[in-house]
């Protein structure tokens, strides 16, 4: 399945999938299960149970469930982005590949300092 597909189908299964499950993917179920939920709801006749479709409930999930996909798939795209960013500035010696080589050696020690501050007094 597809990216996309996959989005428009289960769009937290898609975060969780192709990108990082706690970024978003707990938000986006619970638009996405408030959809499903307002759907179902709006097919059984809405708060009104008039024994037709309640168009304004049904009307309310379609658009969870469109703001679910696109949230499922700007998250992704983003996620993307930043992987293709992070790996472009290693290449280009921008992001250091390890904690101790991004270090900075001139600042001090803190400890020293008072040891210092000690010895003046």
């Amino acid at each position: 399945m597809t990216r996309v597909s996959l989005s428009l189908l289960a769009p937290p299964l898609a975060v969780s999938r192709y990108s990082c499950a706690s970024c978003c993917a707990a938000p986006i179920g619970v638009f996405w299960i408030a959809g499903i939920a307002s759907l179902v709801y709006g097919g059984l006749g809405g708060p009104l149970r008039s024994g037709s479709v309640g168009w304004s409930v049904v009307g309310l999930g379609i658009v969870l469930w469109i703001a679910a996909t696109a949230w499922a798939l700007l998250t992704i795209q983003s996620v993307e982005d930043g992987k293709q960013r992070q790996s472009q500035n290693r290449r280009r010696g921008e992001y250091p590949t390890s904690p101790e080589a991004g270090a900075d050696s001139d600042e001090s020690d803190p400890l020293e300092e008072v040891r210092r501050l000690r010895r003046e007094n």
